[in-house]
This record gives structure tokens, C-alpha cells and sequence, in this order.
């Protein structure tokens, strides 16, 4: 029996399969390499496969076929929110064609038990700064929107026998180990330090929010709390029948773009000055979690702050 990744070279899909390989699980990795790294999942069984690719199906269910796999975490997808703004039609095929796929691969051949990937982009500009599983989704980017159809096309595979659970994580960050940093540089921890890297100064998109100091604020999760999360919903799926199947996955505390910058000068040795430029198309004000249903019913909790985060995001060379 084995656990298909997908996405599983990438930064957080690598996180998850090293804690799944630490508790003496197989695990099959299925990833297109855009951004994954071979390196990070030496242990596992790599396939390099595009999940919207004409023929992912039927690769993927040879795929489940041959190793025995018995349960799917879905990371795979493009998932940056100012691109998929540019580019809407090109998220659509491939986070919903590709899960179109996996969907119908794992109906083929029995795999009936899924962790995937959401997002707090389904939540989209929302009236109230504390958000729960129960507040209504209005995405206000295609990205976003990608998200939300995946989970209604999981919710219509649960009416067909699907055991799975969805998570809506807020921003991820930081480094369970050295070698599975993020090196994508897409979000802001890792934008910050490939500025600084360059001599230039971070970039604060809009500061005229209705924020305390005008920055986005956002719920920062640690990727080493992230994976473990995804963990514990595994191991609730398996545990037998679920009353619920979404949780917001963060830490219940929301943290600007500035008080980030702060928490990097403090990690990096040196007081990092921003430059302001104009805002991003597609980002709210403000996404804070509501933590209190996977605490209450996966047993989750956050163990990090947002200076361990920090701390563990600055490589050794830029260390003070």
C-alpha cells in the first residue's frame, strides 16, 4: 500500500512526504517538476506527469495501479493569484482539468480517500477579518475560483463513495528542514529574501488598505504545521466515517506585510527599509483563520509563531 502525492516535490507536497516516509509509509510522487525538485524526494517513487495532460488519466491509474496506492494528497496546481488574473483560462485547465483527471482516475481503480490542497482564496474579500469554514465563498480571483470548483467537484465525488478532506490553508512559510526551503520564490518570505539577496530592498504592494497600517494582513502558518495537518486529516479519513470534511488550517492570528518585513529584519541581522509600490490586482485586505474546527475535531494546532517562521526561512549564508 502507498500514499500518492501529487505536487509532492514541491515546497509543501515535499514536507508532507518526509513525515510521511519518517512513519515507515511508501510514497508515490507525482509532479510535473515546474516547480518541484527531484532532490527533495529522494526516497520516493517520482513521476514526472502534467495532471492536464490528455493522457494524465489513464498514466495515473497505471500509475495507482502498479504501486498499490490507497490514498491521494492533492498539492498540485498553479497557485499564484496575480497570474491567474493574467492567465484565468490557463489556471482553469490546469488546476480543474487536472483534478478532473486524478478524480477519475482514482474512481477507476478504487482509491477512494483524498487530502486536497484548498485555499483561503475561496474566501475572496469577506465583511468579517475572522474567517470560518462557514463563511460564504466569493473568490474574487480565478485562482481562488480553481479552488472552489475543486472542492464542489470533491463534494459530488463524496456522493459517490470520495472519503476526503479539504484545506483551506491561509500563507505558508518558513522551512521544517534546510533542504525543502521555498525556492519558488512566489510568496512573501521568499520574495523578501531573494531582494535582500540582491541588495534591493523589499516590496510592500499597497498601503493604503483598510488595515492598522495599511499592508495586506494575513494568517502566516508554518509549512512544518501545514504538513502535520495534512497528516492528521489523513489519519482522521482513515480512522473511519467524517462529519465534517473542510477546515481552515493557520494560526487564528493575522500578521501584516510590514510586521513580516519586521520579523525578517529581526531573522536576518539588519533593518530591512520597504519600498512601497502600487497594490496587486486580486488581493483582499485581510484573511485570518477561524482554527477552532480542526482544533476541535482533527486535534490540530499550530505549534509556530511567525519569528519561528522567520528564523527557520533565513539560509545559513544570511544569517547574522
Amino acid at each position: 500500500m502507498s500514499t500518492l502525492v501529487t505536487g509532492g516535490a514541491g515546497y509543501i507536497g515535499s514536507h508532507v512526504v518526509r513525515l510521511l516516509e519518517e512513519r515507515g509509509e511508501q510514497v508515490v510522487v507525482v509532479d510535473d517538476l515546474s516547480n518541484g525538485i527531484p532532490a527533495r524526494v529522494p526516497n520516493a517513487v517520482l513521476v514526472e506527469l502534467d495532471l492536464s495532460a490528455p493522457d494524465a488519466e489513464s498514466r495515473l491509474r497505471a500509475v495507482m495501479e502498479e504501486h498499490d496506492v490507497t490514498s491521494v494528497i492533492h498539492f498540485a496546481a498553479k497557485k499564484q493569484v496575480g497570474e491567474s488574473v493574467e492567465r484565468p483560462l490557463w489556471y482553469y485547465r490546469n488546476n480543474v482539468d487536472g483534478l478532473a483527471n486524478l478524480l477519475g482516475a482514482m474512481e477507476a481503480t478504487g482509491v477512494d480517500t483524498m487530502v486536497f490542497s484548498s485555499s483561503a482564496a475561496v474566501y475572496g474579500m469577506p465583511d468579517s477579518g475572522l474567517l470560518s469554514e462557514k463563511t460564504e465563498c466569493r473568490p474574487i480571483n480565478p485562482y481562488g475560483q480553481t479552488k472552489l470548483v475543486g472542492e464542489w467537484m470533491i463534494d459530488n465525488a463524496a456522493r459517490h463513495g470520495l472519503k476526503a478532506i479539504k484545506l483551506r490553508y491561509f500563507n505558508v512559510a518558513g522551512a521544517g528542514w534546510p533542504d525543502l526551503a521555498d525556492t519558488a520564490v512566489m510568496n512573501l518570505v521568499p520574495i523578501i529574501l531573494d531582494r535582500v539577496a540582491a541588495g534591493k530592498a523589499p516590496i510592500v504592494f499597497g498601503d493604503d488598505y483598510p488595515t492598522p497600517d495599511g499592508t495586506c494582513v494575513r494568517d502566516y502558518v508554518h509549512v512544518a504545521d501545514l504538513a502535520d495537518a495534512h497528516i492528521a486529516a489523513l489519519d482522521h479519513l482513515g480512522a473511519g466515517e467524517i462529519a465534517e470534511s473542510v477546515f481552515n488550517v493557520g494560526t487564528g492570528r493575522g500578521a501584516s506585510v510590514l510586521e513580516v518585513i519586521d520579523a525578517m529584519s529581526r531573522a536576518l541581522g539588519r533593518h530591512l527599509t520597504p519600498e512601497i509600490a502600487a497594490r496587486r490586482a486580486g488581493d483582499p485586505p485581510q484573511l485570518v483563520a477561524d482554527v477552532s474546527a480542526i482544533n476541535e475535531v482533527l486535534g490540530w494546532r499550530a505549534s509556530y509563531g511567525l519569528a519561528d517562521i522567520a528564523d527557520s526561512a533565513v539560509p545559513e549564508g544570511m544569517r547574522p
